[in-house]
């Protein structure tokens, strides 16, 4: 099984990476360097998460160390939704850039396709409208194309774009987006979505692989499928953890997954998932999970024009 997969830029992006969201500090910086020694090449950022500088410092180590070298590693990031105009993009990538103390990054998202007012709250909960930007992520892509003419960052793609978004980017741009990264797990599989994306030789990146288990028992909140005991009795039989059957799942859909952890154990479990196939009524069973519920449907923001969530994929 290939750990790597081609973007439509020839570069390789590899299949699992650590999520970094909701790392606390000092706890990241431990949990990247473990990651590195682990085997993990991939680590996925953002400038929201608020913890740049921590996993800078945790690359910046293990790179001093000569574990690895820069062009060894793939690093994403993420443009947040209040800096949606043009000329905000290129100067929210050199912020990012410094916080990571690095010269450039692997791949730059457009974190969600609808935006906030610079004067808004990062997370304009109970805001209303009036905290919404109407700027298109069109005009929004343009500055993510600068990044790229700049060199500060070698791809650029989307986060959180439905079908329809991604086809009227792909008619108004110059430079093709390589990715879409989205919530991907058995209660969401999104095999429609990934088959659309496939077609235009884009890449999709799976986060929440293994769901929300602090969610777990939540109203409304789907339940981790690493919690079923089917699964539970599936991982018996290959003599893997629940959380090593799904993410095996997943990745043969063709997708990268970015799961997030900081304990050591997890970090080198997760990116252990490729030396075993799941039988083809194993694989049923899974496929059989999907529920189209997310554990991330951001509904709170569901009357701005250019929410993603609405249509079916």
């Amino acid at each position: 099984m290939s750990r790597t997969l081609k973007l439509n830029n020839d570069k390789e992006l590899p299949i699992v990476g650590l999520g970094t969201y909701k790392s606390g500090p000092g706890e990241v910086i431990k949990a990247v360097k473990e990651a590195i020694d682990a085997g993990y090449r991939h680590f996925d950022c953002a400038w929201f998460y608020g913890n740049e500088a921590e996993v800078g410092k945790g690359l910046k180590d293990k790179i001093d160390e000569g574990k690895v070298n820069r062009h060894d590693l793939f690093i994403t990031s993420k443009l947040w939704n209040n800096f949606h105009e043009k000329d905000k993009v290129v100067p929210m990538l050199k912020e990012t850039l410094d916080n990571l103390k690095l010269d450039y990054i692997d791949l730059y998202l457009i974190h969600w396709p609808f935006g906030f007012k610079e004067t808004a709250s990062l997370w304009p909960v109970g805001e209303g409208k009036s905290a919404y930007s109407d700027v298109d992520y069109l005009e929004t892509w343009e500055g993510m194309e600068e990044c790229v003419n700049l060199g500060l960052t070698k791809s650029i793609g989307v986060s959180n774009f439905n079908a329809e978004q991604i086809d009227r980017l792909l008619k108004n741009c110059k430079i093709k987006p390589v990715c879409n990264q989205v919530e991907v797990n058995p209660n969401l599989n999104q095999k429609k979505l990934i088959e659309f994306c496939k077609q235009r030789d884009i890449v999709v990146v799976g986060y929440c692989p293994l769901g929300r288990s602090e969610y777990a028992g939540t109203p409304g909140f789907p339940d981790p499928t690493i919690f079923d005991p089917k699964v539970i009795e599936m991982a018996k039989k290959y003599n893997k953890t629940p959380a090593q059957i799904v993410l095996n799942y997943l990745i043969s859909l063709g997708i990268s997954v970015i799961p997030k952890s900081v304990t050591k154990s997890r970090i080198i479990e997760n990116i252990d998932v490729f030396d075993f196939t799941l039988d083809p009524e194993d694989v049923a069973y899974l496929d059989s999970c999907n529920k189209n519920q997310r554990v991330c449907p951001l509904s709170m923001f569901q009357d701005h024009k250019y929410y993603s969530f609405n249509s079916e994929y």
